[in-house]
């Protein structure tokens, strides 16, 4: 770099007192300006602190040449040295852009090859996540029934009493309530609880509704069991309700034997057994045939040929109380459906926890 000490000292003190002599001086300025040009531009640090040397507002050689000579030259001195610091002003910016251009081109290109993608390199795989098989088997039931004009609707999984029970035909100390045994939230049995079943849709929509009535009712439920194989404080379950003016236990029959053929295959057989339920009458037990042996006796069925599916049977004319429909002109039928235990039948796993433990190498089972 120049030596500062030189343009921080007046021309008259240099002894630049003629027109040729500034001219030379600013020649020397602007050879020194160039060599170092070159020294400090391959490192870009370097060229920082140089062009801040050169430039600076306050102490930059320009600056102090502007001080130094152009302000206290006399007046005959003055146009020269204004002329020849233009020009080396001109100089120093155009070759200081110059090189920000350059050095700015350079980065970029240094970036893009940082950047650019090694088509030769291995792939990363990345897990594809799938949905959960509780979830596609709701899909699935759920695409059965409404295929033939159910829809589907949801509800509070925090109920009333009323709700959960006494609407559906299960008041208060009535022995199917040892079955639903649930979680209540306020402290004491008159207050809410988690629902042990979806019925109580049932009992809103048909309140809000007048018939006909086609609906399924998807979601989670919590009953005080002890965890084991089969049991848990939280499954999942559809019920179903339709109600309507001309319906028949031979409409029920068609639709449960319909679902099991769509859902286990169309090699199923299908039976009732009677059985009770406070909110249906008659009341039966839907059973398939064992898709493990196809009725012919194994382990899995305790060689009896037969698997207990779900609970149904035709609407008890005392709900209908409850919602002010005629049991006189109305008829239906209704049904639950525990989609965690349809599940375990339909792909054969034998451990409820299992569907909940999210064990990636058991859900990659059921893409």
């Amino acid at each position: 770099m120049p030596d500062k000490p030189v343009v921080e000292r007046k021309l008259s003190e240099l002894g630049d007192t003629t027109p040729e002599r500034v001219v030379a001086r600013f020649a020397e300025v602007r050879e020194e300006f160039d060599r170092q040009a070159v020294t400090h531009s391959n490192d870009p640090e370097s060229w920082r602190l140089f062009v801040i040397y050169w430039t600076g507002r306050k102490s930059g050689v320009l600056s102090q040449i502007t001080d130094n000579w152009l302000k206290p030259a006399s007046k005959e001195l003055k146009p020269i040295v204004g002329q020849e610091l233009n020009k080396l002003k001109t100089h120093v910016e155009a070759t200081l852009e110059e090189k920000r251009k350059e050095i700015e081109a350079v980065a970029e290109q240094s970036a893009a090859a940082r950047d650019q993608i090694d088509l030769s390199l291995p792939g990363v795989e990345r897990a594809i996540g799938t949905r959960h098989l509780i979830r596609q088997t709701f899909e699935e039931l759920q695409r059965i029934f409404l295929s033939i004009g159910f829809r589907v609707v949801e509800g509070p999984e925090i109920e009333t009493p009323y709700y959960n029970f006494e609407a559906l035909n299960i008041p208060e100390h009535h022995p199917a309530r040892d079955n639903m045994d649930t979680f209540y939230i306020e402290g004491s049995r008159g207050g809410h609880l988690l629902r042990t079943h979806t019925s109580p849709m049932q009992i809103r929509t048909m309140e809000k509704e007048k018939p006909p009535v086609r609906i399924i009712v998807p979601g989670k439920v919590y009953r005080r069991d002890n965890p084991d194989s089969t049991h848990g404080y939280m499954f999942h379950q559809i019920e179903g309700l339709a109600v309507d003016t001309d319906i028949t236990f031979c409409d029920f029959k068609g639709t449960v034997e319909y679902f099991v053929r769509e859902f286990l295959g169309p090699q199923v057989k299908t039976r009732l057994r009677p059985s009770y339920f406070p909110f249906t009458e008659p009341s039966a037990e839907v059973d398939a045939t064992c898709h493990i042996c196809g009725g012919s006796g194994c382990r899995v069925c305790k060689s009896s040929g037969w698997i207990e599916v779900f609970g149904a049977g035709m609407v008890n004319p005392t709900v209908y109380g409850f919602v002010n429909y005629d049991p006189e002109k109305l008829s239906g039928f209704a049904f639950g459906l525990g989609v965690d235990r349809l599940a375990m039948m339909k792909y054969g796993i034998s451990e409820l926890p299992l569907l909940f433990q999210n064990d990636v190498r058991f859900l990659r089972q059921f893409p």
